[in-house]
């Protein structure tokens, strides 16, 4: 009974199962709008608007599980891959998104 109460209480307590917050930052100076679409608010515009910064850049803070997660911007509703992402890889149309490594 004790090993399955342990092994409950580490998965209550997995790293798996918290979020982190995760700083996105993009470079678009001339844009009207800027958001983030992707897995982790099944690809929704709308849903996470970024902020426009002083100095012109565009940043959001959002919470995000252990896991790799693709993503992409719409500047303008234009799609933006992130330059200084984790690496690129293709959402489940194949089209080619952001990915970012949260641990």
């Amino acid at each position: 009974m004790k090993d399955v109460e342990d092994i409950q209480s580490r998965a209550r307590y997995s790293a798996r199962r918290m979020s982190k917050p995760i700083n996105f930052h993009c470079d678009a100076p001339d844009a009207k709008a800027v958001e983030i679409v992707g897995d982790f608010n099944d690809w929704q515009p709308g849903v996470h608007r970024m902020h426009r910064q002083p100095d012109g850049t565009w940043f959001l803070q959002v919470s995000l599980h252990h896991g790799h997660h693709r993503y992409r911007f719409l500047v303008d509703g234009q799609v933006m891959l992130d330059s200084k992402a984790s690496g690129v890889g293709r959402d489940e149309q194949g089209a080619r998104c952001s990915l970012r490594a949260v641990s």
